[in-house]
């Protein structure tokens, strides 16, 4: 659903060519790579193609230099691949790995890590969740020593979408003393010796993305790898953050939308005692209520982006989106099932993978209880 405060004409036509891509080339593929638990790696290459990787990048490095809007337009239309897993796996691509590579990086780094990310030559990963380290990132265990010009990296990571094939991590490191000040970020080509991948995750949904556990032995890669400051890192990944949080939120709210709009058409349809299911009184009020849901995360994450887009600081009207339309997503997805009856509960239905693949919204990018912290401190609480 466009708002003509935010949307231009030019956005909407963008908007069009990633729904046609996205209708025409991926969605006929679900089933498909769903059931083969990925999707090829050509996909990043179409991706790259389209300029949807590089949207809002500058064009010495291959992007566009467009605003924010455009990408809210891309991760909305995104949405109808009604693949999760696959969706994932490119914001980490457009949204997560590589942010802060244009933020802080030389023109060396970004050559050689943002150009072909962009472009969708090479695969990114972020790296930032460990065994022992997840929603606690200051408290992260991998380390990079400082030998002489290089960086000697051990540690382990898990929960990394795009693990299994990453041509490169923007990996977090502790080079430092203990806790949030001694951490750095570190580009790190996965061709490095010592570097192996662990075992594929199984998840409860998102199957389309590959999710690996990672270990560096001995790892040894150049001290220029080094993004921004030494012993900045955190600070660095909590600004990454919004962007991360930001598009989950967007996505979250537009796939609730989705859910909806397939479960008007369902009980529309399927008839019960007599009449379409979507004439009992129980059904409208309760898709009334739900769609009034979706619409409030909507304008609290339209808030946020044009908060994001301005350039104000906007740490917890970000965090109030995706912890809002993380829970919201979940509900809807939730009663949308119900109204399907036994069919939801079948594989064969959309709404089936999309109750599963909801539910990590409130957990990844940061959980429900660490925004609700970071809300109430951001409000003197």
């Amino acid at each position: 659903m466009s708002d003509d405060r935010f949307f231009t004409p030019d956005h909407e036509t963008f908007r069009k060519t990633v729904r046609d891509f996205v209708e025409k080339e991926l969605a006929p593929h679900s089933e498909e790579w769903e059931e083969r638990g990925g999707f090829p790696r050509e996909v990043f290459k179409r991706f790259g193609e389209l300029g949807i990787l590089g949207i809002r990048y500058p064009q010495e490095y291959g992007g566009s230099a467009l605003d924010y809007w455009y990408t809210v337009a891309y991760v909305e239309e995104l949405c109808r691949s009604q693949m999760a897993g696959l969706n994932m796996s490119i914001m980490v691509q457009s949204d997560m790995a590589t942010p802060v590579i244009n933020d802080l990086g030389t023109d060396e780094q970004k050559r050689e890590f943002l150009a072909p990310a962009i472009r969708g030559d090479k695969i990114a990963a972020l790296g930032v969740s460990e065994p022992g380290a997840g929603s606690d990132v200051a408290n992260l265990r991998t380390t990079a020593r400082r030998v002489g010009g290089d960086y000697v990296i051990n540690g382990a990571k898990t929960f990394i979408t795009n693990g299994t094939r990453a041509d490169f991590i923007t990996l977090m490191v502790r080079t430092g003393g203990e806790g949030y000040g001694g951490i750095s970020i570190v580009l790190f080509p996965t061709d490095v010796k010592g570097y192996t991948i662990g075992r594929a995750l199984r998840k409860m949904g998102n199957h389309t993305s590959d999710t690996a556990e990672l270990a560096f032995d001995d790892c040894k890669i150049p001290a220029r790898y080094l993004l921004g400051e030494e012993n900045m890192g955190f600070y660095y990944l909590m600004k990454n953050f919004q962007g991360e949080r930001l598009v989950a939120a967007l996505g979250g709210t537009q796939g609730a939308q989705l859910c909806w709009d397939e479960t008007v058409k369902y009980t529309s349809e399927r008839h019960a005692f007599g009449r379409p299911v979507a004439k009992f009184q129980t059904t409208r009020h309760l898709l009334a209520d739900l769609l009034t849901q979706i619409e409030a995360g909507r304008r609290l994450a339209y808030h946020a982006a044009d908060l994001y887009n301005r350039g104000v600081e906007c740490t917890k009207e970000v965090s109030m989106a995706k912890l809002f339309c993380g829970e919201m997503a979940i509900h809807v997805v939730d009663r949308c099932l119900q109204l399907h009856g036994g069919y939801g509960y079948i594989e064969e239905y959309h709404i089936c993978r999309a109750y599963r693949d909801m539910r990590l919204l409130t957990i990844g990018g940061g959980t429900s209880e660490i925004m609700k912290e970071i809300i109430s401190k951001l409000s003197g609480l």
